[in-house]
């Protein structure tokens, strides 16, 4: 089954994310540094890991798997999701693949490398309603290829490594 992941802390989207998974029936981890209000529902879950730097990203990526949905506004949260076959969106409604990621990296680094030298100190653009629709839009897109690579990765034999890795798994 697909798993939507959403790092939780100050994801404005989570309601969103939450309206979508139960249409589908899909399971929704939200990861947090402290405790946060989910609707209490079969399907979502809630992990609170410590407050160390990074500790919600690294519980994401150890958990993902192919197919899965990762939501994140951390651009190396997202290539590390992406390295491991995940597919990975931001609230706003921007879809990372495996083309985007290496330029959003370099632009990452850029503007910190402008905000170190006193260049540049703007943050990003103000959250607004039509980034909650762009997100809904492009949520609903990422589920729809997800599903249809399952059914692909389904309806096909396995191959040794693919059948070894799932029996790993299932451990």
């Amino acid at each position: 089954m697909i798993k939507i992941y959403v790092d939780g802390d100050g994801c404005p989207v989570k309601n969103e994310v939450f309206r979508v998974a139960i249409r589908y029936g899909l399971e929704v981890c939200v990861v947090a540094n402290s405790r946060i209000r989910i609707p209490q529902e079969r399907l979502f879950e809630l992990v609170i890991v410590n407050e160390r730097f990074d500790a919600a990203d690294d519980w994401i990526v150890e958990h993902v798997r192919k197919n899965d949905i990762a939501i994140s506004s951390d651009i190396p949260l997202a290539a590390r999701c992406l390295e491991k076959g995940a597919r990975m969106l931001d609230p706003k409604g921007r879809v990372f693949t495996e083309e985007s990621i290496g330029g959003a990296l370099a632009n990452r680094e850029l503007m910190a490398h402008l905000r170190e030298l006193g260049n540049f100190t703007g943050g990003p653009a103000p959250f607004e309603k039509r980034d909650r629709s762009r997100f809904l839009e492009r949520l609903d897109g990422v589920i729809q290829a997800a599903l249809k690579a399952r059914r692909q990765t389904q309806s096909r034999p396995m191959n040794a490594g693919e059948w070894a890795a799932r029996n790993d798994s299932d451990r």
